[in-house]
């Protein structure tokens, strides 16, 4: 298995990986040095890149994408293309060769986003399968593009309005080409005519998200399937116990933004003050890369490093969220509501589904500490959103919808 440290992709990739330790399987890891204690907890051995780029530790100068300099979601893509996916494909594929030749593994499982470890897997005729961690992020007839957090089009000028932003989008990616094709020539690989083959020419395409969730899912191709959200919590997570004594009955508001740095300290902040003067308890987990102690906690409000959201959403009322993939389906697994306030990456049409599903309101980043408080109160005070979310509970509970993760590789690797 072969992934990087994204932040929120770790936790189902690593998820994954136990589920096929608990089967009788052996795994082994390729990963960022910072990940190599998360891979030996579930059980799996570990090796660290070496040429590919990655992170030694978790200051934010190493972080690969420096999402948080650039509102512009085509600049985003654009450093994807060049500081992940294409840029390094040769130096990932030079790392996954070496572990391909000293393990000699029976499938390569790798992180959609990387391509290198693909290209290693087919050289040496290996079954390959990426696992998604998010919803459906290719562009895709059918669908709106990622990015900007659009609702599937409805009219004449909304699917113009796709097609124009796809042929963007394409256009950007296609410029990546050049350096995978030079990586696949190098271990002896034909030319691709388009820079999406190399992910679409993996023999299983897993995606670890809920069909009905994401409206993309009518539009995948055929060796595309879903096989459900793996919820497991990140293994640095600390035990939480309740300030509160068991007789206040104010609604709980769980807050979570990104494990990975994204300059979130500001909205956090007003989040705080927000909640601060509402009739709620509320619990806020900073992460790893933020320093708790740059947001105080008020008599109503606990700020933490970290907290098991699986136990505070069995009996929280609203999440108020960044609307990363992970935290988002955690949400609604639960049946619990949100306010979303995207900052980046998949985080705007993550949301984008929650609200075309009514099960919260989005918010801009830049959005004041009155329009917060308003959300809050709203998705609180309105059935609507609870019915919503606890609809989207059941059809991510229900595994006729899904295939299993587990099935899908072994299937692999006995094909």
């Amino acid at each position: 298995m072969s992934t990087w440290d994204g932040g929120g992709n770790v936790p189902p990739e690593l998820g994954v990986a136990r589920r096929l330790i608990a089967r009788g399987h052996q795994v082994h890891v390729l990963a960022d040095p910072t990940l190599g204690g998360a891979a030996r907890a579930v059980g799996a051995t570990f090796s660290a890149w070496e040429r590919g780029p990655h992170m030694t530790s978790l200051d934010p100068a190493e972080d690969l994408l420096r999402d948080w300099e650039t509102q512009n979601p085509l600049v985003l893509l654009q450093r994807v293309r060049d500081r992940l996916i294409g840029g390094p494909a040769a130096d990932y594929a030079a790392d996954t060769v070496a572990v391909i030749e000293e393990i000699h593994p029976d499938v390569v499982v790798a992180d959609s986003l990387l391509f290198g470890s693909v290209i290693a897997a087919q050289a040496a005729r290996l079954p390959v399968a990426l696992l998604v961690s998010n919803i459906w992020i290719m562009p895709t007839p059918g669908a709106p593009p990622i990015g900007p957090g659009f609702a599937p089009a409805k009219t004449v000028i909304g699917r113009t309005r796709d097609a124009a932003l796809r042929a963007v989008v394409n256009r950007l990616f296609r410029k990546g080409l050049p350096p995978v094709n030079r990586a696949r020539a190098r271990y002896g690989l034909a030319p691709l005519s388009s820079f999406y083959d190399q992910a679409l020419s993996a023999d299983r395409i897993l995606v670890l998200s809920n069909p009905v969730f994401d409206y993309a899912a009518s539009s995948v191709p055929a060796n595309v399937h879903y096989v459900g959200p793996v919820l497991d919590d990140p293994n640095w997570v600390e035990p939480w116990t309740s300030p509160w004594p068991d007789s206040d009955r104010r609604p709980l508001v769980l807050v979570g933004f990104s494990s990975t740095y994204q300059d979130q300290g500001p909205l956090l902040r007003r989040v705080v003050e927000a909640l601060s003067s509402l009739a709620v308890r509320a619990v806020v987990t900073v992460g790893q890369r933020l320093d708790s102690g740059e947001i105080i906690s008020t008599p109503n409000v606990a700020v933490v490093a970290s907290a098991p959201h699986s136990l505070i959403l069995a009996e929280a009322a609203l999440v108020v969220s960044h609307c990363g993939h992970g935290t988002t389906i955690k949400t609604l697994a639960a049946g619990v509501p949100m306010v979303c306030i995207p900052m980046g990456r998949d985080q705007n049409d993550t949301a984008a589904r929650v609200v075309h599903h009514g099960a919260g309101i989005r918010l801009s980043p830049k959005a004041s500490v009155p329009d917060i408080r308003s959300a809050v109160t709203q998705v609180l005070g309105e059935e609507r959103f609870r019915s919503s979310a606890r609809r989207l509970a059941q059809s991510i509970a229900d595994d006729s919808l899904t295939a299993d993760v587990v099935d899908e590789l072994e299937s692999l690797a006995r094909s």
